[in-house]
């Protein structure tokens, strides 16, 4: 089969490589029918993930259909189309008892793409596949489907969640690339009283005001105000950057939560001399996916209007082209990069 190969920081390429094999019971194989390119897989090409070997092919998230199953896998068979988790799930040790699949010590966790081969390849092995995919409707389009894997959960999880967000709060989302957005379309099944997307692109600015924020800006005069004044219920820190992270733990008032929710490649100063009497709660973490039914749900009652995060489709050989794309995405305005088996259809 072929498939995006990590060689080292800067080097990848769309190879051949082995066809992947059921190794355990709990396996499964899944031909990639849609993946996507993310945040993270721009920091390990970076080479900021050292344990991230070379010769591994990236990608952690999928939706496509099942070709093989394990002899211990369950509730799934070959022909299903399913949901492929960004994190995988033994489901048996204390962590993922308590939903932290994340966390799992099992032989889960973010392995996809990442200690193992991933899903940017025509075919992928799922571990623990009873608990790590789920199906996908038939009517759900493959381009809603796949922002199940990853994206919209760690939008809800790891910061509309954490972060607390409740009616009346004011929000403030620092960073309006695409975990960002899907926090502002999330975060308002809230009722907050407003939610300010603050951005240093114009064109994600203006997305951000499409799906839904009261306020889409440049640091500037409304971020001095709320630094000044009543500051931020909630901080949702999407950005992933130093600066962000320091605007956060500016703009929030007292008692407040400041959720962040960004990848950081590289260490962010925090300022307890400025924090310490504030009262304020700092969450981090990484998503555990365990809201992928609820999330699913939504979207088939049509809660939540998430196909507008997709602006850019490539067919999957041309994996390499959807991350130059992706990368330069406040140049390029691409939000969600969605890599298709088949040349992609225009979205519904």
């Amino acid at each position: 089969m072929r498939g995006l190969v990590y060689h080292g920081p800067a080097q990848t390429s769309w190879d051949t490589v082995p066809d992947p094999v059921i190794e355990a019971g709990t396996d499964a194989l899944v031909r990639v029918d849609a993946t996507t390119v993310c945040g993270s897989d721009l920091h390990i090409r970076r080479g900021e993930l050292p344990e991230v070997k070379p010769g591994t092919v990236l990608g952690h998230e999928a939706v496509g259909e099942v070709v093989a199953v394990g002899s211990d896998v369950h509730t799934r068979r070959p022909g299903q189309q399913v949901i492929v988790s960004s994190v995988s799930a033994c489901a048996h040790c204390p962590p993922c008892r308590d939903t932290l699949y994340g966390q799992c010590r099992g032989g889960g966790g973010w392995i996809l793409g990442n200690t193992i081969h991933g899903t940017q390849a025509e075919f992928v092995r799922v571990p623990f596949a009873d608990h790590s995919t789920h199906r996908r409707p038939p009517d759900l389009p493959l381009d809603e489907a796949v922002l199940l894997a990853e994206l919209l959960p760690t939008a809800y999880e790891v910061g509309v969640r954490n972060g607390h967000v409740g009616p009346g709060d004011t929000v403030v989302v620092v960073g309006a690339g695409p975990v960002g957005l899907a926090a502002v379309l999330v975060a308002r099944l809230y009722a907050p009283r407003r939610i300010v997307a603050v951005d240093l692109s114009h064109p994600r600015l203006a997305a951000a005001a499409r799906l839904g924020a009261d306020a889409a800006e440049l640091p500037g005069r409304l971020v001095a105000e709320l630094s000044e004044g009543p500051g931020a219920d909630v901080v949702i820190e999407a950005a992933g950057d130093p600066d962000g992270f320091l605007l956060a733990t500016r703009v929030v008032r007292a008692g407040g939560h400041i959720a962040n929710i960004g990848t950081h490649g590289k260490p962010a100063a925090l300022h307890l001399e400025a924090l310490w009497r504030k009262n304020v709660t700092i969450s981090t973490g990484q998503v555990d996916t365990f809201s992928t039914p609820w999330l699913l749900d939504l979207l088939a009652f049509e809660r939540l209007a998430v196909s507008p995060l997709v602006t850019h489709r490539f067919r999957l050989d041309r994996v390499e082209d959807a991350y130059e794309v992706f990368a330069h995405g406040p140049d390029t305005g691409a939000l969600k990069v969605v890599l298709h088996r088949e040349p992609p259809t225009p979205p519904r």
